[in-house]
C-alpha cells in the first residue's frame, strides 16, 4: 500500500510563502504522476499542482500559476510544493496524491492520497 505523508502546513500572512512536503513510501509506476490538490472549507477539493518522477514535466492550476512551484527530489522520494505570494483565499487543506499512468487533474482517477495538511493565511 502506498504511503503519503505530508507536512510544512502552517498559519502565514499574506504575500507570505510556505514550502510544503509529501514524503512517498515508494517511487514507482503506482506513483508516476504526483499531484497536490486543496479543500478549502465549504468547497470542494480542487487540483493544485502535479509532477510525474521520470520527467520535468509540471501541471498547475490557472489560480496558482507564477506563484506556486512543484518539484520532486527522487533520492528522497519527495515532491515539494512551494507557494509564494499567498493570499487568503489559497487557505485550505493540501493533499498530496498519486497515480499511475498519465497526467490527470481528475480527484477521482487518484489512487492514493496522504492525511493532508492544513494552510491559513491571513489578510
Amino acid at each position: 500500500q502506498v504511503q503519503l505523508v505530508e507536512s510544512g502546513g502552517g498559519l502565514v500572512q499574506a504575500g507570505g510563502s510556505l514550502r510544503l512536503s509529501c514524503v512517498a513510501s515508494e517511487r514507482t509506476y503506482r506513483t508516476n504522476v504526483m499531484g497536490w490538490f486543496r479543500q478549502a472549507p465549504g468547497k470542494e477539493r480542487e487540483f493544485v499542482a502535479a509532477v510525474t518522477w521520470s520527467g520535468t514535466s509540471t501541471l498547475y492550476a490557472d489560480s496558482v500559476k507564477g506563484r506556486f512551484t512543484i518539484s520532486r527530489d527522487n533520492a528522497k522520494n519527495t515532491v515539494y510544493l512551494q507557494m509564494n505570494s499567498l493570499q487568503p483565499e489559497d487557505t485550505a487543506v493540501y493533499y498530496c496524491a498519486a497515480r499511475p499512468g498519465a497526467w490527470s487533474t481528475e480527484l477521482r482517477t487518484y489512487s492514493y492520497w496522504g492525511q493532508g495538511t492544513q494552510v491559513i493565511v491571513s489578510s
